[in-house]
């Protein structure tokens, strides 16, 4: 209890009794009869201990004069109250108490014996302010205001904080300077009240010790639980902006302090009203009671509709004071209760959290003990659900912006460098509220597009072998089963499949049709499954080998499903790593100058990318930023044919790979269809360029049956000689930093329908020199390097 009296303060406390003293001699001198021999006989005991009256500095002699300090301070600590008040004599802001009521002396016993009291949120540096707050008010007549409310926090017997407000009278208290104490004027008490945080300041001013306060204060307590539990409810919810950072444990220790319920518990389970069930809150802090372990149950299976009703529409509590009672009593709701009471619920309150008609979810307050949640102590969430709605809504609204967010930014095609065309028609339209025109087309003029792709190899070729391997391994496990099953019991019905399997076996073995798989998968689930469960006895060697077939099987579509699961896993780890590579690496790009980039995963990934000045109209757009570009598009696909060469050896299927850039040097304009909501190119002449993007991959060498893509290489589609010129300069620079191999190939690619003229470049990429730790290279690196080798 004496632990602010060891922190630095300018104030020297002396605990005297003078100003009762003083009271008591005028009772004696000035009036008759009791009180007046009461007085005097107190007086008389008490000035055989001038310490008393003089102050005492060694507090140990508080204790020596307990009850004569008692009798002392009577009139002041009524004994009628002593189990009501909570109440001591004290000195301001320093925790020394003493002559306390019996009700405070229970507080402190009941918090134990390791308790240390101490203000709430009540540092060093406040207490030291603080202190000289009162000798302005005291001594210099000054009325600064620092009244801020103060609290106790001390636990009770079962654990839970309470908390106590703090209220002090300091009519017995004199300010008295030494020696060491500063003068203060006028100018002084001005910086001050203008300095709070200055600590140095205020030492300055009020040297520690420099202050005597004699005599003592009386501190009041009252009980401010409730109070102060919602306000520090109100507090964790409203500062943190993430739900997740609201812990469970802390908003249980405040529901414990308001309800005085030490075991009380707190849950929250998500109502998802459009396929009505229970679920799981995307906040994994608070659990659920009703879910435990589930991810989701039908909330007809745990409440009856009528409940149900009575929850939503009146908006009324589910109260369940006694769960074993009730379960007794309504034994068609036995399971639900059932799982309550194997959680060790024996009371429970759960209330629907509603705002503006929409539903969340319920709120779960539950208890060990029956009785200990009731329909009495349930109004007090009339004070507390409001702000739990409310963090509840604003959680799930800023959870639908981030959703909304990812939706925008990875499924949809309104990339960030033309966003802003998009928000000015958008607030156009809203602006104008009596527009009823429809939306205006999107449209960028005079744009240059780079395409780029890198392809898996025979990705058809390799899905089928995939897809014949998992269905002939199918039908070997099945005519082995069957024709065990046919040693056993000689049925036609068996001896018939065994035949059609056979038949299929040997269709396998031939080129793989379009309706293969369907119609093998269509005969082995819709005919042959049947077959095997018919004949699947509980016991016995059949039933064994049967068992084993299915436990080899997929578990989602029943089929063998091993070589063409690593085929769609290898696909999936391609496409992941070629997109990371090139997502990283725009946004880089970005900075050289805006320009729209989108990308798409097929059996590969490619990308398409515009640049010019319609995109960023606030940027001064040159040529040169196309020039960097197509740089930078180069050493990207090197990057990303090396990330495939770092992964190949981890792959689960053996896949090879192809790199493809198409040159296309006149400009074109692109526009946003609303209907798919993405960009396409716009205009008749601007389609032949959409035409040879979809047909050149699949392109021979002209009078050769040689594709124009080989793996380990990037081939360069263009039409012009000035582009072929432009190129070879690229490639030039990137052989000199150890990015391409040696060798350009030339050739001429065959005619396509509707296109002709088309030749290409082919370069192999160097796999060991492309671990560069200096970032991209740019178009004025390239200018550089051709400078210095003149």
């Amino acid at each position: 209890m004496e632990e602010g009296l060891q922190k630095p303060s300018p104030l020297f406390p002396v605990i005297a009794f003078h100003g009762v003293l003083e009271t008591l001699e005028n009772i004696a001198t000035n009036e008759e009869g009791y009180r007046a021999d009461y007085a005097k006989a107190l007086l008389d005991h008490a000035n055989q201990f001038p310490e008393l009256r003089e102050g005492i500095t060694d507090f140990s002699l508080l204790e020596k004069h307990k009850q004569l300090i008692k009798n002392l301070l009577a009139d002041l600590f009524p004994t009628a109250l002593t189990n009501n008040e909570i109440k001591a004599a004290t000195m301001p802001f320093f925790n020394l108490t003493f002559n306390r009521t019996a009700r405070f002396d229970k507080i402190l016993n009941e918090a134990g014996v390791d308790f240390g009291m101490s203000i709430r949120n009540f540092d060093d540096h406040q207490f030291y302010v603080f202190c000289g707050c009162l000798v302005l008010n005291f001594y210099y007549g000054y009325h600064l205001d620092f009244s801020t409310p103060l609290f106790y926090d001390i636990p009770d017997a079962d654990g839970i904080m309470r908390h106590y407000r703090i209220l002090y009278n300091a009519d017995f208290m004199d300010i008295i300077p030494t020696e060491r104490a500063v003068k203060l004027t006028k100018e002084d008490v001005d910086l001050l009240i203008d300095n709070f945080d200055d600590l140095e300041l205020w030492k300055e001013k009020f040297p520690e010790g420099s202050w005597i306060t004699k005599g003592f204060g009386i501190v009041s307590l009252f009980d401010a639980t409730t109070e102060s539990a919602i306000s520090n409810l109100k507090g964790n919810l409203l500062a943190n902006d993430d739900f997740n950072e609201t812990t469970e444990g802390n908003i249980e220790s405040i529901f414990r302090s308001i309800y005085k319920i030490p075991d009380l518990r707190i849950g929250f389970t998500e109502v998802n009203t459009e396929d009505n069930v229970f679920t799981v809150a995307p906040f994994g802090n608070i659990k659920s009671h009703i879910l435990t372990d589930k991810s989701e149950i039908e909330c007809n299976s745990v409440l009856c509709n009528e409940t149900l009703d009575d929850m939503l529409t009146k908006r009324k509590y589910l109260i369940i004071s006694d769960v074993e009672r009730y379960r007794n009593e309504n034994p068609d709701e036995s399971e639900f209760l059932d799982h309550l009471l194997s959680q060790n619920i024996r009371s429970c309150i759960l209330a629907p959290v509603l705002k503006n008609d929409k539903l969340y979810g319920f709120i779960e307050m539950v208890s060990s003990r029956p009785q200990e949640l009731n329909s009495i102590n349930a109004n007090k969430l009339d004070y507390l659900l409001p702000f739990i709605t409310d963090t509840i809504e604003r959680y799930y609204g800023e959870l639908q912006n981030e959703i909304d967010a990812i939706i925008q930014n990875e499924y949809t095609a309104i990339h960030h460098s033309v966003y802003w065309k998009f928000r000015e028609e958008a607030l156009s339209h809203i602006s104008n509220k009596s527009n009823r025109d429809a939306y205006k087309e999107i449209v960028f003029r005079e744009v240059y597009p780079l395409y780029g792709q890198i392809d898996v190899k025979g990705s058809s070729t390799a899905r089928n072998e995939s897809t014949e391997k998992d269905l002939a391994l199918q039908v070997t496990k099945l005519l082995e089963l069957f024709r065990f099953i046919f040693k056993q019991e000689k049925l036609p019905l068996i001896e018939q499949h065994i035949y059609e399997l056979e038949s299929i076996e040997e269709d396998l073995k031939k080129e793989l049709k379009a309706d293969t798989e369907a119609t093998v998968q269509g005969y082995i689930l819709n005919e042959v499954h049947p077959v095997l469960q018919h004949f699947d006895s509980p016991n016995g060697e059949v039933h064994d080998k049967i068992a084993t077939y299915f436990k080899t099987l997929d578990n989602k579509i029943k089929m063998v499903y091993d070589s063409r699961k690593d085929f769609d896993e290898t696909l999936g780890l391609i496409n992941k790593h070629m997109a990371n590579v090139l997502d990283e690496k725009q946004a880089d790009a970005q900075s050289f100058f805006p320009h729209y980039y989108e990308r798409f995963k097929t059996d590969g990934v490619e990308h398409n990318l515009y640049i010019g000045a319609s995109i960023a109209p606030k940027h001064t757009y040159s040529p040169l930023y196309l020039n960097n570009l197509r740089l930078w598009q180069l050493q990207v696909m090197c990057e990303m044919e090396n990330e495939y060469y770092k992964l190949k050896p981890s792959l689960p299927y053996e896949l090879d790979v192809t790199s493809l850039i198409l040159v296309f040097s006149s400009p074109i304009s692109i526009r946003f269809r609303m209907d798919e909501k993405r960009f396409d190119v716009d205009g008749t002449y601007n389609a032949r360029y959409e035409v040879v993007k979809k047909r050149i991959d699949k392109s021979n060498i002209k009078g050769t049956k040689e594709r124009i893509t080989q793996k380990g290489k990037i081939t360069i589609v263009y039409t012009q000689k000035k582009e072929e010129t432009e190129y070879r300069r690229y490639i030039q620079f990137l052989q000199h930093k150890g990015m391409l191999g040696n060798v350009i190939e030339t050739f001429d690619v065959e005619d396509l329908q509707g296109v002709t003229g088309l030749k290409a470049l082919r370069v192999s990429v160097n796999y060991s020199g492309n671990d560069r730790q200096d970032g991209t290279y740019t178009y004025e690196d390239l200018l550089k390097e051709l400078s210095e080798s003149k």
